[in-house]
């Protein structure tokens, strides 16, 4: 459904008035698009004394084709705050946004990099870093104009690992993704040897791939080229077929709940295939109702498909997924700030975000890595249903004043779904456009 208010608002008559009316001014969004350059012009790098990622990060940008001479408008403004130790030496973070803020282009990017508080050597040190969090989410709401920023802790040694979150966070793959906080880890290899093809090779299933997001995310991972099993239930067997057809990837007509739907999938996955890659674990449904009105089967429901069948179907899909591996589940805001009618689905989605959480570590030792997307309000059949004062509510309601796309769920799936995301698992990413609540 196309927002109708984002193109007045963008229109010559309509910014005029927006503007005097002072009402929200949705910017039009940079997003990705095949054969564009990572960033529109040159960015700017600054780092605090004594920081460990500057020169990395400019060899990262300097292979990458990215411009770091000229001037403003800057494309990105890049911060190494690595080097700080105590509340004391944040100022430099403070002089280098403060002298720029107004030089940032539009749909500009922020990332400062910093270094986990968890793996500082002193309290000092750790409280000084946690405090970059809320530097990163102010940054990220005011200075508009589709602009985005986010802090990446990058723990000691696994400097070289940044590479693929770099490139994530300046292209036009992240549009709606905002005031996030991104924790890489090290491990012991992140190959990456074709960046516009970095899933060569791989096979991924998506569930719930028949429309909206699902689909979406079926697209965007054979464009980087997988291989792609699009599963959704007998019903949507018409539309699975369209989308896998589209994407050259193959149709898997079944229902979740059945009992023996994990082994059924497996089987299928191994002879087929011998293997899977990457798992999205997308498939969800809502049965919306205030508790004291909800009935047991749907609460039942909800909590079977959203969550409990994705422990199932990890449970018989880990033995086929190689080194190297990506299990993403799709959580969603209503799991992380709760919303009234949903306390079934709200529960499922923490949920989610609890099983990535706990499996993080238990997956390591074999090279899987698994971390969850939390989308806001995106544009989708379901948001396209909603009573006009909920829908226009909750476009408005973020740093962008829109909604997102399925594309934007899509593109943050496969960044993390690639080979050089290697040192990010246990994650949880905000596909939101910065909701102003629980963000």
């Amino acid at each position: 459904m196309s927002d109708r208010y984002a193109s007045f608002a963008n229109s010559g008559p309509g910014r005029a008035l927006v503007k005097r009316l002072g009402l929200p001014q949705p910017p039009l969004l940079r997003r990705f698009r095949p054969g564009d350059p990572l960033v529109t012009g040159p960015v700017l790098l600054g780092a605090a004394p004594g920081g460990r990622l500057d020169e990395p990060v400019r060899k990262m940008l300097t292979i990458a084709g990215v411009g770091l001479d000229g001037g403003p408008p800057w494309s990105a403004l890049v911060f190494d705050a690595t080097g700080i130790a105590d509340t004391a030496a944040l100022h430099p973070v403070y002089e280098f946004f403060h002298a720029n803020a107004r030089t940032l282009g539009p749909s500009g990017r922020v990332i400062v990099f910093g270094t986990p508080p968890e793996a500082c050597s002193s309290p000092r040190e750790a409280t000084a870093q946690r405090a970059l969090e809320g530097l990163t989410r102010s940054i990220a709401k005011e200075f508009g104009r589709g602009m985005t920023a986010q802090l990446v802790y990058v723990a000691p040694g696994a400097d070289e690992f940044a590479d693929s979150t770099v490139r994530f966070l300046l292209s036009g793959r992240s549009a709606y993704v905002s005031g996030q906080v991104i924790r890489i880890g090290h491990v012991l290899s992140s190959p990456m040897t074709d960046w516009a093809h970095p899933l060569d090779g791989k096979v991924a299933l998506v569930t719930g791939a028949a429309q909206g997001i699902g689909a979406a995310i079926a697209r965007v991972l054979a464009r980087d080229g997988a291989r792609v099993v699009a599963l959704d239930v007998p019903a949507a067997g018409e539309s699975l077929a369209r989308v896998a057809n589209e994407v050259g990837g193959t149709a898997l007509q079944l229902d979740l709940t059945r009992p023996d739907a994990p082994s059924t999938l497996a089987a299928q996955l191994d002879s087929r295939h011998g293997k899977v890659d990457i798992v999205v674990h997308n498939a969800g449904i809502t049965r919306d109702k205030t508790i004291g009105r909800m009935s047991a089967e749907q609460w039942d429901a909800v909590i079977d498909v959203n969550l409990s069948s994705q422990e199932r179907i990890n449970e018989a899909l880990v033995p086929l997924i190689p080194e190297g591996g990506r299990i993403v589940a799709v959580s969603s805001t209503s799991g992380i700030a709760g919303n009234r009618g949903q306390t079934n689905y709200a529960t499922s989605k923490a949920g989610v975000i609890g099983l990535v959480q706990s499996m993080a570590p238990v997956l390591a030792p074999q090279g899987i890595t698994i971390n969850a997307v939390a989308p806001g309000f995106i544009e989708t059949r379901m948001t396209a249903r909603m009573p006009v004062a909920a829908r226009e509510i909750g476009r408005r309601m973020n740093s962008m004043s829109q909604g997102g796309l399925p594309v934007d769920v899509a593109e943050t799936i496969a960044w993390l779904a690639a080979p050089g995301s290697a040192g990010i698992t246990g994650n949880v990413i905000r596909v939101c456009g910065q909701m102003w609540l629980g963000a």
